[in-house]
């Protein structure tokens, strides 16, 4: 309603120009503080990686060639390569992935669209996020103790993706949660209206719709475990093979493992020789992000 002209004029008296324009001053200094704060921070952390990834590149680049890849692990440097690890690190990743999609989007689709919400799953689901910030060397731990002794599986590539596939679960479940819970419920109660069943729009609707933000999950979990030593070394990962994994029960190596015992030798050319591994791991890390992005891109695009 307006206020007539006379109380119109009263409430200005009110306002102190003055006061507001001090604040709005002030305000924009600290705004400006912070600003400078943040890009100091970024500017600090992109130092800090330009001068790993140089250090890195520097030292290693000059031995990754074809022989680097193709050669099994030598006293020699010279001769030393990582194909094993290579081979291991591979073997790992076609275990890991199809395990943590199924078991991780499984798990969370339950407890998103179909778990009754009450005490019991905001218990899981708060246990669940804080399996996420367990070291990972508890992980490592519980395969030594789980899958090497009990069931038996000994230092098997099956060993080492079931124990970086627990590892894992935790990222995705979390981050499969928050991908269906962004899906509009409108989506939901058009296609239940149309007379689709709970699974039916779970599948076709809520799934096609979440799964970019289900791919980033994934992507960041597998980068997580493909970066990994300690549960490696507790589970007896091989630091030195000189045979390939040729089936799920093989014994294997891992990049992280072989880079971990290069740096370990007192010869300077081992120390080379473990730069030219990270560069070969960052490698991989990149081209599967690259995939995992595309594929994210084109269903963001599509959905």
């Amino acid at each position: 309603m307006a206020l007539p002209n006379s109380e119109f004029k009263n409430t200005k008296n009110y306002i102190d120009h003055e006061t507001v324009s001090r604040r709005i001053k002030s305000r924009l200094r600290l705004n400006e503080v912070f600003k400078y704060i943040f890009l100091a921070g970024l500017v600090f952390a992109l130092l800090v990686l330009s001068t790993l990834i140089y250090d890195v590149v520097t030292k290693g680049g000059g031995w990754v060639n074809l022989d680097f890849l193709r050669n099994f692990p030598s006293r020699r440097a010279a001769q030393a390569g990582l194909y094993p690890a290579l081979i291991g690190t591979l073997w790992l990743m076609m275990l890991i992935v199809p395990m943590v999609f199924i078991v991780g989007v499984g798990a969370a689709i339950y407890l998103e669209e179909y778990a009754p919400k009450n005490r019991i799953t905001s218990f899981i689901e708060v246990n669940i996020s804080n399996l996420a910030g367990v070291p990972s060397i508890v992980f490592g731990l519980l395969g030594l103790t789980f899958f090497v002794r009990t069931a038996g599986f000994g230092n098997s590539v099956l060993t080492g993706a079931l124990t970086l596939g627990l590892m894992s679960l935790p990222i995705v479940i979390v981050a499969s949660q928050e991908a269906l819970r962004s899906v509009k419920m409108e989506l939901r109660h058009a296609s239940l209206a149309l007379g689709a069943s709970k699974w039916q729009t779970t599948f076709n609707v809520v799934l096609p719709s979440a799964l970019p933000g289900i791919i980033t999950g994934i992507i960041l979990a597998v980068s997580r475990a493909i970066g990994e030593t300690a549960p490696l070394i507790m589970i007896g990962a091989a630091t030195f093979i000189s045979t390939t994994p040729n089936n799920i029960f093989s014994d294997f190596t891992a990049l992280p493992i072989q880079i971990y015992n290069w740096t370990s030798r007192p010869q300077a050319e081992f120390q080379n020789l473990a730069a030219a591994g990270i560069i070969v791991l960052m490698t991989v890390l990149i081209t599967m992000n690259s995939a995992a992005i595309y594929i994210r891109n084109k269903y963001t695009n599509r959905h």
